[in-house]
């Protein structure tokens, strides 16, 4: 998501006659876009701003400034710590930046960060200046109001509001005619995108954009993610397109009928936890229980068989019992993951674990849970990957691969990385690769037919 905001970023300079350099020593500005989701993230910001001091020294005039969550956040304490720090932007005032940049002065600092409920930028046409050229991100929506209990996101980003589809198509259709071959839809909760259409507009602009096509022609007054999901799927049967991220909660039997109706639809699903204890998960303010979670798992099994599956986890929230540890081992089990994000509990300030829990459970113990999580997972995904071995798939290629120039890796419909040789293909082509073994992280095969 900060990848897309930095090309949102970029496209807005470059109307100003902004440009990127690729030497930061020609720089004028250095932008740095933030995360706050976990303090370790915001550490690695204060290492980088100290590391640019000595640049600062030999290049008079050089500003920096702070974007995104974590500007959004600090504002103030970075005003005051970070003496090195020209102007600040908040994830919802990017609009700002050139005006900013053409009339900062030499020790002066500038600041927005106000949050609005109705920016999506929708209107700006991201530049792709660090893609290769085959793979892009869309957002389709900006924000979050389901405030989980251990989230900065609702703080930082505001509360949910969804682009009006037909950019969303019209930036996916523009992204193929320049030759990339797969999208992914970006969201905090993608399940909950919704587009209401004005009163009175959305005859004409439909017959306009021409859009709502084949079977989502009846659609009127709003678009949900399924829908969507069919608009961009229809772009052309050699798009992909994937998505991220998902709530359990929102996760629909209508949205698994569209992924399995449409082969150029990625068959993956990323499905957050968080905790396997219907506890934790009550305190988390996650809005579902491990039996729904399940269910839902059911449901993707059911609609699509050879889908994966991945998820976030947390390791010691607030509270949690050895017990809970062990639901959540045990959910492993009974889901058996393809793929895990895996991180401790950080507490971050002003959510609601902080104001109103106690971050009780010993860094050590957080530790143990975390490495037990980390051991399970990497035997299910190394089981789930020998299942592979012998089954071919459609890859699209995305690059070479980095331990050797005579090989080239992509990714199936699963999101599972494929490493195969080279021969006469080149990254942007469809290849059918036999998988002949593989590591519980990548699978290895080779080519057995071009497309």
């Amino acid at each position: 998501m900060n990848l897309a905001d930095s090309e949102i970023v970029a496209s807005l300079l470059s109307k100003d006659n902004y440009a990127i350099e690729k030497d930061i020593n020609q720089a004028d500005f250095i932008l740095i876009n933030t995360c706050a989701i976990r303090d370790n993230a915001e550490q690695r910001i204060r290492k980088r701003l100290r590391e640019l001091r000595a640049l600062q020294r030999t290049h008079q005039g050089l500003k920096i400034g702070i974007l995104g969550c974590m500007a959004e956040r600090l504002q103030k304490q970075l005003m005051e710590e970070e003496d090195n720090v020209s102007f600040i932007v908040g994830p919802d005032a990017y609009r700002n930046l050139p005006q900013m940049l053409d009339n900062i002065k030499d020790g002066e600092k500038l600041a927005e960060t106000l949050l609005s409920e109705t920016e999506t930028y929708d209107d700006i046409e991201p530049v792709r200046y660090d893609t290769n050229g085959i793979t892009a991100y869309i957002s389709i929506m900006r924000g979050c109001q389901n405030y989980c209990a251990y989230c900065v996101v609702p703080y930082t980003r505001g509360r949910e509001r969804s682009r009006d589809p037909r950019t969303i198509v019209d930036e996916a259709r523009s992204l193929f005619e320049k030759g990339y071959r797969e999208v992914t839809l970006l969201g905090q909760n993608v399940n909950s995108y919704r587009w209401e259409a004005e009163s009175g507009k959305r005859k004409a602009e439909s017959e306009e954009h021409d859009l709502f096509t084949n079977h989502y022609s009846q659609i009127t007054n709003s678009v949900g993610f399924p829908q969507l999901m069919a608009m961009v799927a229809e772009v052309s049967p050699l798009l992909r397109v994937r998505f991220a991220t998902s709530h359990p909660k929102d996760l629909s039997d209508e949205l698994l009928q569209v992924m399995a109706r449409y082969d150029n639809i990625c068959k993956c699903i990323h499905l957050p936890v968080q905790s396997g204890s219907e506890r934790m998960l009550k305190l988390m303010n996650r809005r579902y229980t491990p039996e729904w979670y399940l269910g839902r798992i059911d449901a993707i099994r059911r609609y699509l068989p050879t889908c994966s599956i991945t998820t976030d986890v947390i390791a010691g929230f607030c509270t949690e019992t050895e017990e809970d540890h062990q639901a959540t081992l045990e959910m492993f089990r009974k889901v058996r993951y393809d793929y895990a994000y895996m991180f401790k509990f950080s507490m971050r300030p002003n959510t609601y674990a902080a104001k109103y829990l106690q971050d009780d459970v010993p860094d050590d113990v957080k530790t143990r849970r975390l490495e037990e999580i980390i051991a399970l997972q990497g035997e299910i995904a190394l089981e789930n990957n020998q299942k592979e071995v012998g089954k071919t798939f459609e890859v699209l290629i995305e690059g070479v691969s980095h331990r050797s120039e005579g090989q080239l890796f992509g990714r199936n419909s699963q999101n599972k990385v494929i490493v195969f040789e080279r021969g006469n293909l080149q990254p942007g082509q469809y290849a059918n690769v036999k998988v002949t073994r593989c590591t519980s992280a990548t699978l290895i095969g080779e080519v057995v037919d071009n497309k």
